[in-house]
């Protein structure tokens, strides 16, 4: 009957029972009836069924016993049937009441999923993989990723794996076309590199890459084999930012042995740690073409910082070694001082941030100074030195005639500290930069510094920002300043100097023909201060060029009175305007872009404000 629903399940085969479901005069509600028929050890199972919103009529249980042997057979199958003829009629009707007037139609439906899963349970094997299923191997299944490092499901589209593909030429096309490519965050992993190695393989055009942060792992490493060993214009491999681990630096190590072309190697953040560090260190005493290593916030610890201050000892041409953000220590510098020793070659020491202390900073720069080498560069800043450490530091500073560059940034020197580089600073004349910055340096500290500006004029970069200088601090600044020093760049971001340090300042841009960079970032200035910085900058000035004047709490008023004298002077050098982070509103930004369209107009000078 088209409006019967019946299931058949074979239990066994002697004798075989069967048990059949009719529900008589169902309507779907909604949902399409969904059937199939399984082939089960020889037994044919129908079953068909609707999955919800079913209202039921008539409920009917029949139950058949099928012997076998032919006549005898045929002849029970119809008595029983005539049997379940008869009893069908009797139990129709009751069912029909019940079902109408006692029961709600969820009972049915539950009584009706109950006996579907009996017979999905019964009926349907396990599906069970092929041998050949089976014995495939992940690299096999596997499709190539745009992820970081990762396979794609393989499940997912085909078309994601087309794009995938087409940009992986893309990129391949670049590394054949340009000198220098940048592929920082395209996320091409493991599979990616593998893929773009074979552009590199005997490329002759390409001298700069840079993968950083493309999800690439040890495994990915191994894609260079043979590649770093053929060709022979790449200079500059970047692979910072990707979790290569100790095991990635040892396989690339391990093939930059015999290379002759990569003189800059930055593994930044790749997690290194104590054996990688050792893997680098014997490449170092065997390569002869590396110049610049970066090994900057990795994990490396006292063991690492040994074995690399014994590869110092037997290379003689690295230049560059960047160690900042590990985990050196004191010790650590004490075993890479001994490397220093005997190195001639180090040009650069970056060690920002390992925790040296100050018995760390003495070996440090009893390493230097033993050296016969000539640093130019000494990055020793957030290693919790104090004055008693600084004090090696002034008297290397007095000895060297080769430093261009000193970072003392973020230490705790405070003012007896700051004296002390005051008095090196008499002394030499070799240093350029020199950063001060975060020292918790008061104006007693900085007006040493100052005095010792007058006698100095090869300080041109001068970062003592993050100190609590005040206005008396600006004052000792300004007055030295006005027509002494050879300043350029003057950094005084966060010095609690306030409206009067600003005062203070502006009139010394009235005088100074040097500075031609102020930062004054956070120093609560307000309106007041800005208003006197423009006052200075209606007068003629040809040297400033970038002013800086973020988190200053500056309003309208201060915005407009920069305005009119970006207005006013014609021959004003500032190129670069920074009120960011400060309370304007539309009005004074108006007044702002106004002047900068004036100037431009008028002088046909491009000046960028920020606000």
């Amino acid at each position: 009957m088209a409006s019967t629903s019946t299931s058949t399940i074979s239990l066994s085969s002697h004798p075989k029972i069967f048990l059949r479901v009719h529900s008589l005069g169902l309507r779907p509600v909604g949902f399409r009836r969904s059937s199939f028929d399984y082939h089960a050890n020889g037994a044919l199972v129908s079953v068909a069924h609707w999955r919800r919103g079913f209202r039921f009529r008539n409920l009917v249980l029949k139950a058949t016993l099928r012997s076998e042997g032919g006549s005898r057979r045929a002849a029970t199958s119809r008595r029983v049937y005539r049997e379940s003829q008869t009893e069908s009629s009797s139990v129709i009707a009751p069912l029909k009441q019940v079902a109408s007037n006692v029961l709600p139609a969820g009972v049915f439906i539950v009584v009706t999923f109950v006996l579907w899963k009996l017979v999905e349970r019964l009926t349907i094997p396990k599906s069970d993989r092929s041998s050949s299923e089976r014995n495939k191997s992940p690299a096999q299944e596997a499709k190539w990723s745009f992820g970081a490092g990762i396979n794609l499901f393989p499940n997912l589209t085909a078309k994601i794996d087309r794009e995938a593909k087409l940009k992986l030429n893309d990129f391949a096309k670049e590394l054949r076309t340009f000198r220098s490519v940048d592929m920082t965050a395209r996320n091409f992993g493991d599979e990616g590199l593998f893929f773009l190695a074979e552009s590199l393989g005997y490329n002759q055009t390409v001298e700069e890459v840079n993968f950083s942060a493309n999800g690439i792992t040890a495994e990915g490493i191994k894609a260079f084999d043979g590649v770093l060993q053929s060709n022979i214009v790449l200079k500059t491999l970047d692979l910072s930012g990707n979790p290569i681990g100790d095991e990635g630096v040892k396989t690339l190590c391990d093939l930059l042995v015999k290379n002759s072309s990569i003189q800059t190697l930055q593994l930044n953040s790749t997690d290194i740690g104590d054996e990688g560090a050792k893997a680098v260190a014997e490449m170092l005493k065997k390569n002869s073409s590396l110049r610049i290593l970066e090994l900057n916030n990795n994990m490396i610890d006292y063991s690492g910082f040994t074995s690399l201050g014994g590869a110092l000892i037997e290379n003689n041409t690295i230049r560059n070694i960047h160690l900042n953000g590990n985990y050196g220590g004191a010790l650590g510098a004490n075993a890479l001082a001994k490397g220093l020793e005997g190195n001639k070659s180090l040009r650069e020491l970056h060690m920002n941030g390992n925790s040296v202390g100050d018995e760390g900073v003495r070996a440090l720069i009893s390493g230097l100074s033993s050296r016969k080498g000539k640093l130019a560069l000494l990055d020793i800043g957030n290693n919790s030195i104090t004055a008693k450490g600084v004090f090696h530091v002034a008297e290397f500073m007095k000895r060297t005639k080769s430093l261009v560059l000193l970072n003392l940034f973020m230490n705790d020197i405070g003012d007896e500290g700051a004296e002390k580089i005051a008095e090196a600073l008499k002394q030499n004349r070799s240093i350029k930069t020199l950063d001060l910055g975060g020292n918790n340096i008061h104006a007693e500290g900085i007006t040493k510094i100052a005095q010792a500006l007058k006698d100095n004029d090869a300080i041109t970069t001068l970062e003592i920002a993050y100190n609590p200088i005040g206005p008396e601090g600006a004052e000792a600044l300004s007055e030295v300043l006005k027509f002494h020093g050879n300043v350029k760049n003057l950094k005084l971001g966060w010095c609690k100097i306030g409206p009067k340090g600003a005062e203070l300042i502006a009139e010394t841009l009235k005088y100074n023909t040097t500075i031609s960079v102020l930062d004054l970032r956070g120093n609560g200035l307000r309106d007041e201060g800005a208003t006197c910085l423009a006052r200075s900058l209606k007068v003629v000035n040809e040297a400033l060029t970038s002013l800086d004047l973020g988190f200053n709490e500056i309003r309208d008023p201060g915005a407009f009175a920069i305005a009119q004298a970006l207005k006013a002077n014609e021959d004003i050098a500032v190129t670069s305007l920074n009120l960011a982070n400060n309370f304007l509103t539309k009005f004074g930004q108006s007044a702002l872009t106004d002047a900068r369209d004036h100037v431009h107009e008028m002088c046909e000078k491009e000046v960028s404000i920020s606000y």
